[in-house]
C-alpha cells in the first residue's frame, strides 16, 4: 500500500514544545493528573497536557536510508499503529507468500516522515539497511506495546537502577 504525501503530512502530532516531543518519549498514561477544578488557568492547562495521548514519536536511524540521488535520510517520525494498520497487510499478496514481509508493509504504513522524502512507503522500507530495519522493528514494538521508548536498566558495576531512552538514540549511545 502506498500513502500519499498529503495523508502523511496530515497525521496529528501533539508537539507543543514539550521537551518529551524532542526525545521520542511519550506522556506516561499512568501518571496522575492533578485536580484542575479550582486551579489557576496555567495549572488547568498543565493538567490537560498531561492527559493528552501522544501519537507520534521521533527516531533517528543508525545508518540511514540512502535514496536514488545518494542523500542519506536518518531523522523520522513513526505514529502509533491502529488495528487497521496491523490487519490490512495480511491481505497483501507479498505477505501471504512470505510472512517475513509483514513488518516491511506495516512499517511502510506507520512511518510518517523520513528525512526530506516526500512520502514513505513499503518500497522505501524494503530498501533500508538490515540494521535500520531491526531498529525500526524494535522501535515499533516499544511505542505500540509499552507506550514509551524508555527501558529500566541496572548498572552492572554499582547495581543502581535507572531508565535509558531508546528512541532517537544512536547506536552506542546511552
Amino acid at each position: 500500500m502506498r500513502r500519499t504525501a498529503s495523508r502523511a503530512a496530515g497525521a496529528v502530532a501533539h508537539s507543543d514544545g514539550d521537551p518529551a516531543d524532542q526525545g521520542g518519549t511519550g506522556t506516561d498514561a499512568t501518571a496522575p493528573v492533578p485536580a484542575a477544578a479550582g486551579a489557576p488557568p496555567a495549572a488547568r492547562q498543565a493538567a490537560y497536557q498531561q492527559d493528552e495521548l501522544r501519537t507520534e514519536f521521533r527516531f533517528q536511524l543508525p545508518r540511514g536510508y540512502v535514496d536514488e540521488s545518494g542523500t542519506v535520510h536518518r531523522d523520522g517520525v513513526m505514529r502509533l499503529s491502529t488495528a487497521r494498520d496491523e490487519l490490512l497487510p495480511l491481505r497483501d499478496v507479498r505477505v501471504q507468500e512470505n510472512p517475513a514481509f509483514l513488518s516491511v508493509v506495516l512499517l511502510g504504513r506507520v512511518i510518517t516522515r523520513l528525512g526530506t522524502l516526500p512520502m514513505v512507503h513499503d518500497g522505501i522500507v524494503e530498501n533500508m539497511f538490515a540494521s535500520d530495519l531491526a531498529f525500526l522493528q524494535d522501535f515499533y514494538r516499544q511505542i505500540n506495546a509499552e507506550g514509551h521508548t524508555r527501558a529500566a536498566v541496572e548498572c552492572p558495576h554499582c547495581a543502581e537502577s535507572f531508565e535509558v531512552e531508546l528512541g532517537g538514540s544512536r547506536l552506542g549511545e546511552s
